[in-house]
């Protein structure tokens, strides 16, 4: 079974990536993060999730950056948590989308590792998208495995960034 697997950056794709391997699928990392900013903070992580994939031998892909799909999709909705979940279906449409376009079955993402995100919510628009798009999601609840992810990741010397990932989780972040 082949699943496409949005990764939004590679120390939360260790225990997703363990999880599914054990549950027999053939995983393609998925890196489709316009959220992120600044462009030189998505080259870390982008850098990070290719350097990864090659070490453990999986295929990756990665589409181009393009900020200004997320500054449209949540333009005077900037603050608070309904920015988050169009931040989520925005990146797992085009995840499942993708997944249609390469034949995969199922697709899935790492953000169902972070204690920080709404596992309900982030399921609730991968199972609609899903039905939609014709393409199964993959729910799992992969927060047991996040310290773990993170401390290999430390370990390992891999890149591990301080904040979501958008301007306005930064500001956020620095304001704590």
């Amino acid at each position: 079974m082949k699943i496409l697997l949005h990764t939004c950056c590679a120390p939360c794709l260790i225990y997703p990536l363990e999880i599914l391997r054990e549950n027999n699928f053939t995983v393609v990392s998925y890196f489709y993060n316009p959220n992120i900013h600044s462009y030189a903070e998505f080259e870390k992580r982008r850098q990070a999730v290719d350097s990864f994939a090659g070490n453990e031998k999986i295929d990756a892909v990665f589409p181009p950056y393009n900020p200004i799909e997320f500054f449209h999709a949540v333009y005077q909705k900037e603050i608070g948590k309904e920015r988050c979940s169009i931040c989520w279906r925005l990146r797992l449409n085009k995840t499942a989308l993708a997944a249609k376009a390469l034949g995969f079955e199922y697709f899935t993402t790492t953000m169902l590792v972070s204690p920080y995100q709404s596992q309900e919510m982030l399921k609730e628009i991968g199972e609609d998208i899903g039905r939609k798009e014709q393409v199964k999601f993959f729910y799992e609840d992969f927060r047991p495995g996040f310290r773990k992810s993170h401390d290999q990741a430390k370990a390992k010397g891999i890149y591990c960034q301080k904040y979501c990932g958008c301007i306005f989780s930064e500001i956020e972040t620095c304001k704590k």
